[in-house]
């Protein structure tokens, strides 16, 4: 925290304009020795930049943030200069020249976050919204930012305060004048604070299915038109297409976006038994895969095949496609719905089926306040410690005590404790510069 570090925060590259940050005790002589003054507190300023020799680097907009009104909270500023790739290194040389050392992927919100500008979950909302790549992943990723996490464990936490006050008055005071079922009043509170955590807990999975993308898994047995239907959908020759069976041996993925969502396609190896083993390897990487998919896809060739493969035994959702329909009459008494990807019509119902599911399973009256696995783990403890309390009927302490486990599992999920090695975590994950 006593280093002064910088970095260039826009994408390395030949751009119009490049933003280099400053943050740190000696931000305010780095201005100096660059620009010849100091700009006006958040006002953007032309300057001529100039290394210590005197040769000119660029002609920037400088902007200078005193602490501790700054992102960071500490003294910071930003030199926006032409984007060629010689001028930032220009920069960036002359910084590194001031003894300012180089910025640690996320440093920048780290410093934020230490500097009370920023909780945890607010900080994992900066991290979300920078890797935002759909509508929905924009909106969740900003709701966290702007404190809905925060503000609903707040209430949580302020719950569990006056839960906990409750009990310790039974246990501290018994012979005081407090009321004789001061600690059944506290009942309650738990139990609506438990039935809300299990509740956000479980909406936990809906947010990272925003944020990671809703899986769709194709599946079926060799050559029942998986890797067709992947190409179609990606619009690009994502898989190879072969007559030969058991061409794909691996998990495809492909990325899209479905009515606002971000949704991954998997083309997999076709399900049959074989005594390859790299095949083998490959069917029980589909079968893995599919358990974990949000929405399956069974492709069944039921216009040529006298023995098709058919699932055997269908979640509630599966969508069932008979393909190859093109090719004449298919065989009697098999459910699903005939299809070819080769019509228009049909690769366009399929698509208006696969959204309305995405939608269903991922929208909803609001996002969810919880969006990550850490989140779900937490608020998972707390409830749980709640439940424990609640069934302490003769131990007013244990109950007490519970109670405060569990508002230590949720100050966790804001940052107010947790141990230097999660931060470290979580912090690593962002890019340089952020």
């Amino acid at each position: 925290m006593s280093d002064t570090i910088f970095a260039p925060a826009t994408a390395a590259g030949r751009a119009a304009v490049a933003v280099v940050r400053l943050s740190g005790p000696r931000t305010r002589a780095a201005v100096r020795a660059l620009a010849g003054r100091l700009p006006a507190a958040r006002r953007a300023s032309l300057r001529a930049l100039a290394d210590a020799q005197g040769v000119p680097i660029d002609e920037a907009l400088v902007l200078w943030f005193p602490a501790p009104g700054s992102y960071t909270g500490e003294d910071s500023a930003e030199f926006h200069v032409h984007g060629g790739p010689a001028v930032v290194s220009a920069l960036v040389d002359a910084l590194a020249a001031q003894g300012l050392r180089l910025a640690e992927p996320g440093e920048f919100t780290r410093r934020a976050f230490e500097h009370g500008k920023l909780d945890l979950a607010q900080a994992e909302g900066v991290a979300d919204l920078v890797d935002a790549e759909t509508e929905a992943q924009r909106r969740q990723a900003l709701a966290q930012l702007g404190g809905r996490l925060s503000g609903v464990q707040a209430r949580w936490r302020d719950g569990l305060i006056r839960a906990s006050a409750m009990l310790e008055a039974a246990v501290d005071f018994p012979d005081e004048e407090v009321p004789a079922d001061v600690a059944g009043r506290a009942r309650p509170i738990l139990e609506i604070l438990a039935d809300e955590l299990e509740a956000a807990a479980a909406d936990v999975a809906r947010g990272e299915q925003v944020r990671e993308g809703f899986r769709i898994a194709l599946l079926g047995s060799p050559n029942a038109g998986k890797s067709t239907l992947l190409n179609v959908l990606a619009r690009r020759e994502a898989a190879i297409v072969s007559a030969t069976p058991g061409t794909t041996r691996d998990i495809i993925e492909v990325p899209m976006v479905l009515g606002g969502y971000k949704v991954i396609v998997a083309d997999t190896a076709g399900l049959r038994v074989t005594t390859d083993e790299i095949e083998a390897e490959g069917v029980r990487r589909a079968e893995a895969w599919a358990e974990t998919a949000g929405l399956r896809v069974w492709l069944v060739d039921g216009y040529g095949d006298p023995d098709p493969v058919m699932p055997a035994s269908l979640r509630s959702g599966d969508i069932v496609l008979l393909t190859k329909r093109d090719l004449g009459e298919g065989l009697e008494g098999l459910p699903g719905e005939p299809f070819t990807a080769r019509s228009p019509n049909d690769v366009a119902w399929l698509e208006r089926s696969l959204t309305e599911t995405v939608v269903e399973a991922l929208g909803g009256s609001e996002l969810p306040a919880a969006t990550r696995l850490r989140h779900r783990d937490l608020l998972t403890e707390a409830a749980a410690r709640l439940r424990q309390a609640l069934s302490q009927d003769e131990s007013l302490e244990l109950a007490a005590e519970d109670v405060r486990l569990a508002a230590r599992a949720l100050d966790r999920i804001t940052g107010r404790i947790d141990p230097e090695d999660v931060l470290g975590r979580i912090f690593a994950t962002f890019c340089i510069g952020k």
